[in-house]
């Protein structure tokens, strides 16, 4: 069974359906890709797995058990964190203390030392203890995505789900972004879904690339096998021009 399991989930906001059986699977420690146009679906889905929204048919299993059936506060405590589309942090608190907010949707009561000292442990290794008294408004962009990322790995997760990670970044930044992902992969140990439009970064990252279409799972394989899928490219390019 696969460590993520996604299947046959669906989702309508009224009469517009945003997924349409959708299915996906990942491996243990694998970093996998979900792509796809504007509004194909993708931000909607990691919705789903994290219980933001509620799927109207379909599964999705996290190491065997039925995430559909848990409690919306409670994915947390299970491993799964993830990042958003958009930076979500709190402004007018300290980068360290937007950190120990992650870090306490995984932690035990009572444990406020030990919540404190991972916190500063995971911007240490994100570099960006200098900045951990410092509000989080203002920040350079690039930092703030940091922080985001370092807030989604305080809580130790097994499943990271990034959300866009290289959106608004330079070429530069996404260069040092990719050895990052692959970093954070090996030294926590973890399986990461990736959703991103930053095609070089996704075809040389992830092991596997599920592609999605108004809502629909168009192709899944290797980068290599969707980069060369008629359905693939006719979607991104528009079918007068695919062809």
């Amino acid at each position: 069974m696969a460590f993520l399991s996604v299947e046959q989930v669906s989702r309508r906001f009224g009469g517009i359906v945003a997924l349409d059986a959708v299915s996906l699977e990942l491996e243990q420690g694998q970093i996998g890709g979900l792509i796809g146009p504007n509004g194909a679906g993708k931000t909607t889905l990691f919705n789903v797995v994290t219980r933001l929204y509620k799927a109207n048919e379909g599964r999705v299993l996290f190491d065997g058990r039925d995430l559909l059936r848990v409690r919306a506060h409670r994915v947390a405590g299970l491993g799964i964190t993830r990042t958003f589309q958009n930076v979500v942090l709190f402004d007018r608190m300290t980068v360290l203390e937007n950190v120990l907010v992650g870090a306490h949707s995984g932690a035990r009561p009572f444990s406020e030392r030990r919540m404190r000292r991972t916190a500063l442990e995971t911007l240490d290794y994100l570099d960006l203890v200098e900045y951990a008294d410092r509000p989080a408004a203002g920040l350079p962009f690039g930092t703030l995505k940091r922080v985001a990322i370092a807030r989604a790995l305080a809580p130790k997760p097994r499943l990271l789900l990034l959300d866009e990670p290289a959106g608004g970044l330079s070429h530069e930044e996404v260069g040092e972004l990719s050895s990052l992902i692959q970093s954070i992969r090996k030294d926590f140990e973890l399986t990461i879904l990736l959703v991103e439009h930053h095609m070089h970064l996704v075809m040389s990252l992830c092991e596997n690339v599920t592609v999605l279409d108004f809502g629909r799972g168009i192709a899944a394989g290797s980068p290599a096998e969707v980069q060369s899928n008629p359905a693939v490219i006719e979607a991104y390019l528009g079918a007068a021009d695919a062809a």
